[in-house]
């Protein structure tokens, strides 16, 4: 089974989309299941796992009916507010739709580097256990060392990392990122998604040559047996076509056995979420 690991569906709204900015505009249209299947089986692909882009319930429950109607639609990862009194109970009535497999908070817009470690957020990670729920990382790369501590805090607990960590791909700025990668991948609870890489490069003149030293990296620390591939569509069209975007991946990894290959192609996101 080929999973793309992370992608987003939305209906378009200015007003809950606010972060697709004037840099963006080709994002401002309808993106839904309809848009994808066709892409997925042309990459190869079985189905995804659609993650929130929106931080409210009301879009979570929307994913949750979408993968009611689309197989494509393997999982969830949706959004509830895990610093909430009544998290338990918000999430025991999510976490009854059996698509529901992860909950992410979007930490990278939080000005405290540490928020993941407020007593009220960790809180609600202890209550995601309950439901056996992963918990996705996103975040930039000064945030990896609260990254660290919460998966050190949670050995039970799965975490996935989204992005890399979004790197400075543009920049070509790598030993600080990397240092921070080398210390969350020795959390053995820890995963790494090979996605949104194409964003943090150069949208209009980026090469494979460039994101290969940062998928080494992670490749090196993660192995292949906690690394996946994601797509981050309808993001990723910012700076390439669906296709050219995974085989970016595909392509390095293709050295790799062929068993470490499917694990990195969909076997690990159907461990670490219960497909």
């Amino acid at each position: 089974m080929r999973i793309d690991a992370h992608q987003h569906f939305w209906r378009y709204s200015p007003g809950t989309h606010a972060w697709i900015d004037g840099s963006m505009a080709a994002l401002r249209r309808d993106f839904l299941p309809a848009d994808l299947e066709p892409l997925l089986r042309a990459a190869g692909f079985d189905g995804c796992v659609a993650v929130q882009a929106q931080q409210n319930v009301a879009e979570t429950e929307w994913l949750l009916a979408l993968a009611e109607e689309h197989p494509s639609i393997r999982g969830v990862v949706g959004w509830v507010d895990l610093r909430a009194d009544d998290v338990q109970e918000q999430l025991g009535r999510l976490a009854a739709h059996p698509k529901l497999k992860g909950v992410r908070h979007i930490v990278q817009d939080e000005p405290d580097d540490r928020f993941m470690l407020g007593p009220d957020f960790m809180r609600g990670v202890v209550a995601l256990a309950e439901f056996g729920l992963a918990y996705d990382i996103l975040i930039y790369p000064r945030q990896l060392p609260a990254a660290a501590e919460l998966a050190a805090a949670f050995p039970a607990q799965r975490f996935v990392l989204d992005h890399i960590a979004k790197p400075e791909i543009r920049e070509g700025r790598i030993d600080a990122w990397a240092r921070g990668i080398a210390a969350l991948s020795r959390h053995r609870n820890v995963w790494c998604k090979l996605s949104g890489m194409v964003t943090e490069a150069d949208w209009s003149a980026w090469t494979p040559e460039d994101i290969a030293p940062y998928i080494e990296v992670v490749l090196d620390w993660f192995r292949p047996d906690r690394l996946m591939v994601g797509s981050d569509w309808p993001v990723c069209t910012l700076a390439g076509a669906y296709g050219d975007v995974l085989r970016v991946a595909m392509r390095h990894i293709a050295r790799l056995p062929p068993e470490d290959q499917a694990r990195i192609l969909g076997e690990n996101a159907a461990e670490l979420y219960a497909l």
